[in-house]
């Protein structure tokens, strides 16, 4: 495969990476201004959705959010205490271990986080095909090998 080849497969790919990019910040936006048309502020409302959406049997504590909102634990501590001031959660130690804290959302953070799930599912079924077309042609043109080089500094495509 000549050099040209290998270039605009590589320039393909950029393109497409470029793409999904732009597709999946314009959802983040909208999923920042939509919290923020709410009065919530955008990392509460990630908080909310996280404690939310824990699978079954998963208990969700400062540690479980901090990992998820990939936050520092001091920081999650801060966010979930705001939370609780403004009535969108709670916080109890665990008896087990009271070390831990146990995050619950509240009648009204359940309320708050239903509206905006419903909003995001809207721009989610708008957004959705635009997300799923860029990845399959990511898919298709970067199995994560266009542009490997070999010991021998050469370029090649790896077989899958």
């Amino acid at each position: 495969m000549g050099r040209g080849v290998r270039d605009a497969e590589m320039a393909g790919l950029l393109r497409e990476l470029a793409e999904f990019r732009y597709q999946l910040r314009r959802f983040l936006l909208f999923s920042e201004e939509a919290a923020c048309r709410r009065d919530l502020p955008a990392q509460q409302h990630q908080l909310l959705l996280q404690v939310a959406g824990a699978a079954e049997g998963v208990e969700t504590t400062v540690s479980y959010v901090a990992e998820r909102l990939g936050l520092r634990h001091h920081s999650a501590v801060e966010l979930s205490k705001r939370c609780e001031e403004t009535g969108l959660m709670e916080r109890r130690h665990d008896l087990a271990d009271g070390r831990r804290v146990l995050l619950r959302l509240t009648a009204e953070g359940e309320r708050v986080l239903r509206a905006l799930a419903e909003d995001h599912a809207r721009e989610l079924h708008d957004l959705a095909p635009r997300l799923v077309k860029a990845l399959r042609r990511i898919g298709s043109l970067g199995d994560g090998t266009v542009g490997a080089e070999t010991s021998g500094g050469e370029m090649r495509r790896r077989a899958r």
